[in-house]
């Protein structure tokens, strides 16, 4: 559509058309979000929704080019995404909850990806590779839905710790299982109609190598950043030491998301008051994923999930609607299991599950690095899949997480439940049922007042970066005068 205004900037500038393409990409992701915040969606679907809007089957806003020559975004956007998983693998963290999450987190995720590989190599007659890839990335969650449930619901309790803990460290498990899937996969490809012991070792020796070369970057992040240096330095250097490692890890064709997992890990191991580094780069990466994201709907084939698919003999729109189900049934299935193994009690045995039905940023990010990595038919299949069905379980995400925490009592509709008030006086007397009454209205107005008032973290780390920086310059230009 804006073809020939591209030509025409061309002739004057060839970067011109990438710079506008870049702001075309952030003004819908943003204009998106407007939507799905009246839906109650995460911002996730509104950014690939809007990049499929602009993308080659509705208005063809970007040109082919600058969507090939993005491709790196995804190799920065997992691993701004896996160093921040990093940071809830602490020890003191895993020690405190017995390992019980832990083994949690490893039955539903492995559960639903042996689920999903079963139904689609075995039942639909899929390839391999398509199959062990796609299952893998079945073990992924959204923690983002859920989250925004349980602050909208105001949810607490036993159910939800354990919810939290396990959303937290699935993207974990699906880094790992990621990792040794795409290892089987490129082995399974190796041209010589079999499997090569070789192939299959050589990608999971170069991740063992990028994950104790992670390790030293952490160690040297924790180095880099002394308490003297400024938070916009502090910023300034984890950027510039996540960049090194995803350029070294893309000079050994090796994916940089175990690598950059360890450099969080170590770095929140090492480091007292790690959180707010954490908080400062989730604060400083929204427009990089927005970026991703969106060129991720640019690059959705629609053609490719209605037509015949070269992973098999069914359509693609009918391998993502068994995929969608067939990992619904495998989450619930793993995280029942689990709970049971562990002694945790009925409701939340019967309810996590539908609490982990979400899927779509680690999914997608892994998927758009598969589909790079093996390319051609199967890697528009993995990614088209991925796209279409997350878009399903962000639709129907927040909803399942809100059943679940109301049928696990982690929150109620109940005014005795949500505001409970002493029914008795400090001199021992029983209280009017006007009186309780208007203490609990009390209790409520002040719980919205303080939710209100509650600052994203983030965003408070952020702006003391901002102020520390703008009383350092004030102070310089004193001392100039």
């Amino acid at each position: 559509m804006l073809n020939g205004l591209y030509e025409n900037l061309r002739a004057t500038s060839p970067v011109a058309p990438i710079i506008i393409s870049v702001a075309i990409m952030l003004f819908f992701g943003f204009a998106m979000t407007r939507v799905t915040k009246l839906l109650k969606l995460p911002n996730v679907t509104a950014y690939v929704v809007a990049g499929i809007i602009i993308g080659p089957y509705v208005f063809d806003f970007i040109p082919k080019e600058v969507v090939v020559g993005s491709a790196f975004l995804s190799d920065i956007a997992l691993a701004f995404i896996a160093f921040g998983v990093g940071q809830f693998f602490k020890l003191e963290t895993l020690k405190k909850n017995g390992g019980k999450v832990v083994v949690i987190t490893i039955f539903e995720a492995v559960i639903a990806s042996i689920a999903v590989f079963l139904v689609t190599y075995f039942v639909l007659r899929l390839n391999f590779a398509f199959s062990i890839v796609l299952a893998a990335l079945a073990s992924a969650t959204a923690p983002a839905s859920t989250l925004m449930t349980i602050r909208q619901t105001g949810a607490k309790g036993h159910f939800v710790d354990t919810l939290l803990q396990v959303v937290a460290l699935d993207d974990v498990v699906s880094l790992v299982a990621y990792s040794i899937a795409i290892s089987f996969a490129l082995a399974s490809t190796g041209g010589n109609g079999g499997f090569d012991f070789g192939v299959i070792v050589m990608p999971i020796l170069k991740n063992a190598l990028a994950l104790a070369l992670g390790a030293l970057f952490g160690f040297a992040l924790k180095l880099l950043i002394s308490e003297r240096r400024s938070t916009d330095n502090r910023l300034i250097i984890v950027i510039a030491v996540l960049f090194t490692f995803c350029g070294i890890c893309a000079a050994l064709d090796v994916s940089p998301l175990l690598g950059c997992m360890a450099i969080g890990t170590v770095y929140a191991n090492v480091v007292k008051n790690s959180d707010k580094l954490f908080l400062q780069v989730n604060y400083f990466s929204p427009p990089i994923l927005l970026l991703f994201f969106v060129r991720s709907g640019v690059n959705f084939d629609l053609g490719a999930l209605v037509g015949s698919s070269s992973v098999g003999s069914m359509p693609l729109i009918v391998v993502g609607i068994i995929y969608f189900l067939t990992r619904i049934i495998g989450k619930y299935a793993g995280a029942w299991l689990g709970c049971k193994i562990v002694g945790e009690d009925k409701k939340t045995r019967l309810c996590l599950g539908l609490a982990l039905i979400p899927q779509a940023g680690v999914a997608i990010g892994l998927a758009a690095l598969g589909a790079r990595i093996l390319g051609g038919d199967t890697g528009v299949a993995l990614e088209t899949v991925i796209l279409a069905s997350s878009i399903l379980y962000e639709l129907i995400g927040p909803a399942m997480a809100k059943l679940a925490l109301y049928l696990s009592g982690a929150y109620s509709h109940d005014i005795e439940k949500v505001a409970e008030v002493s029914t008795v006086d400090e001199e021992g007397n029983e209280k009017s049922e006007v009186e309780i009454l208007i203490e609990r209205i009390n209790k409520i107005r002040a719980d919205i007042k303080e939710e209100e008032n509650n600052v994203d973290p983030a965003e408070d780390a952020f702006t003391e970066a901002a102020e520390e920086h703008f009383n350092a310059r004030t102070r310089k230009g004193r001392l100039g005068r």
